[in-house]
This record gives structure tokens, sequence and C-alpha cells, in this order.
């Protein structure tokens, strides 16, 4: 039996938007790129083999703390109706959800990707066919306007595992928050996956393996460009670069330019100096007080916490308050 599963909302981001963000980006001091550009179907597949590396700690010590806490953090979530998912990919840590999420009765995977977006809601849907599986194409940096209505009695519940408020700017860490406390409501709530500070040799490690997987993800940005504007990038004359900025306690990923060069993208030029970085992505580190701060500030309380041995990662759920100003209830003057 064949399961087809149609989108719920085509919000890809359109061509000419893509290629403005990308002259707009390269066009900087320092150049930069969205990391959300990462993930075409080449680079969602490589991101895949990211999470299986023996140095990329983030995917497997979060699995573990789900695993292993899941009786209570089925108690935190209590009656959530309608599981939404951002940034799903292939869904994976989902399914440990789903598994045991009896009263979920309506998933929304949130994905930038299309390709792999469907191929993976089309895997969940067979596997849960009681389920109504609502994908989403948009980029979740963005507004999306969900239209969800809860059964009354039960909630919204949004799942944003893998560390990736990380990637976002603490001024857009907070916009973002804000934004899944007004879609999930008083009361409502987020299971989240936060990283942790750590010894620098691990996190230069995870985000520079031995490998040179995270190396092609990172290259491959380039070659997603070259796709969607008829670029003529070369990404072996760009070099993976992974630097812990100690001041911003944050990885930065970049890509350096092996040489003078220039860059032809459509009727547009870029040129580079040698040694002269693309800033591709940010990925902060938090303390457990300094992320419990961020999120009060977006409208939500830290309920429970839940770590692995070492401090390596914690799963956070967070409940959201009356949304007002940066998603705080206003109080009068």
């Amino acid at each position: 039996m064949s399961f087809t599963v149609s989108l719920y909302l085509d919000l890809a981001p359109k061509t000419d938007s893509f290629s403005e963000e990308v002259i707009e980006g390269l066009s900087r001091s320092q150049k930069t790129l969205p990391s959300k550009f990462f993930y075409d179907g080449r680079g969602s597949q490589l991101f895949d083999q990211i999470c299986e590396l023996e140095e990329y700690y983030p995917t497997r010590t979060e699995l573990r703390i789900l695993s292993e806490h899941m009786p209570e953090i089925l108690e935190a979530l209590g009656q959530s109706a309608i599981l939404i998912e951002y940034g799903s990919g292939t869904s994976t840590k989902t399914r440990l959800l789903l598994d045991n999420l009896t009263d979920a009765d309506s998933y929304v995977p949130i994905d930038i990707s299309r390709e792999h977006l469907i191929a993976a809601s089309e895997h969940i849907q067979k596997s849960y066919p009681h389920l109504t599986v609502l994908p989403v194409c948009a980029d979740y940096s963005q507004r999306i306007p969900l239209n969800l209505n809860p059964t009354p009695g039960s909630r919204i519940t949004v799942f944003f595992p893998g560390s990736t408020i990380g990637n976002f700017r603490t001024d857009k860490a907070v916009e973002f928050l804000s934004r899944l406390c007004s879609i999930v409501g008083p009361g409502g709530g987020v299971l989240i996956g936060v990283d942790l500070v750590k010894d620098v040799d691990i996190l230069k490690a995870a985000y520079d393996d031995a490998l040179g997987v995270t190396a092609l993800f990172n290259q491959n940005i380039l070659m997603h460009i070259n796709a969607r504007m008829a670029g003529c990038f070369d990404p072996d004359m760009f070099a993976h670069r992974a630097i812990w900025n100690e001041e911003e306690q944050r990885i930065e990923m970049h890509l350096e330019s092996r040489d003078r060069q220039t860059v032809e993208l459509g009727d547009t030029v870029i040129s580079f100096n040698k040694g002269e970085t693309i800033l591709t992505e940010y990925s902060h580190k938090y303390t457990l007080e300094s992320f419990a701060s961020l999120a009060d500030q977006a409208g939500f309380t830290v309920d429970h916490v839940w770590t692995d041995p070492d401090r390596l990662f914690s799963v956070q759920y967070l409940t959201a308050v009356t949304p007002g100003r940066n998603g705080r209830e206003q109080q009068p003057s």
C-alpha cells in the first residue's frame, strides 16, 4: 500500500527572494550566507550523515536523553493533540515521541527542503496511519500562518530538537521563540534541544570531523547557489573552517577562499581576496541559566530540564505564558 502526502502549505522561498538574500549577504564586508540554504536535497542527506559521525555528539546524546526520560517527558507534554516539528529532516527523533504520544492526532513537520520533507512525511504516514500528517515547506525563521485549532482541553506542542536554536543570533532567537509562544498559546509548550557550553576541543571536533563530511556539507551551500542562480562557484576553491568565538560563546562555520578569485552569479560578479571568508553558520552554546533568561524574554518558563551525565546537551520543556511584547504579557504602566 502506497502513502502519498500532499503539502499542507507550500511557502518555500521564491527564486527571486533566494537570489536577493545571496547577493545581499555576499556584498557585506563580512560575507555571509543564510544557513537555511544548506538544505537542498543533497545538503539534507549530508546533514543526516553528520548526525551519525563519532565526533558529532548532539544527535546521539539528545536521542539518549529522549529515550531515558520519555516517561517524564510525556508527563510534561500532557495531552498534545497537535505536534509541530520545526526543521523536521528525517523525523527520526519524532518517532520516539509518536511511538508514545498516543493523544496526538496531527503531526505538522516543517522543513525548507521540499523533496526531503515529502519523503519523510510519507514514511511517517506509513508508520502511523492513524495520524494526520500536514507537511509545511517553509523557511521556519519567518512567520508561518499555520491556522491550527486543537480540540478543547488539548494543546499544541512544538518539537524543536537538534540544538538548532543555536543557529540564531540572540535577538533573533528571542523573536523566533516569541513566535512559537504565539503559536502554542498560553499553556502550550515547546520541547527543545539546547546545546551546552563545554570543552572547546569537543566542539571543534564536532564541527570539523576527520572524515570531512562537515566540510562537504559546508561547501554544498555553494553548489546549491550554483543550481538556483546559474552560478560558477568552485567549492574546491573554498576551505571549510570551524572557529570558536569565545566572546559570543559560539562556533562559527566559514568558507575561506584559497586564492584571489571572482565568481559570477547571473549578472553579478563577486570578488574574493585570498583568505577572505564567507560566514555560513552560527552555533551558539548556552548555560542552563543563560538559556532560561532567553526563554523568559520570549514568554516562556522552563518547566523541566533533562541532561546527559556529562552535561554535553540538554532537552528542555518550556511552557508559554500569555504573549505580548517580545512574547510576554504586557503589564499596565
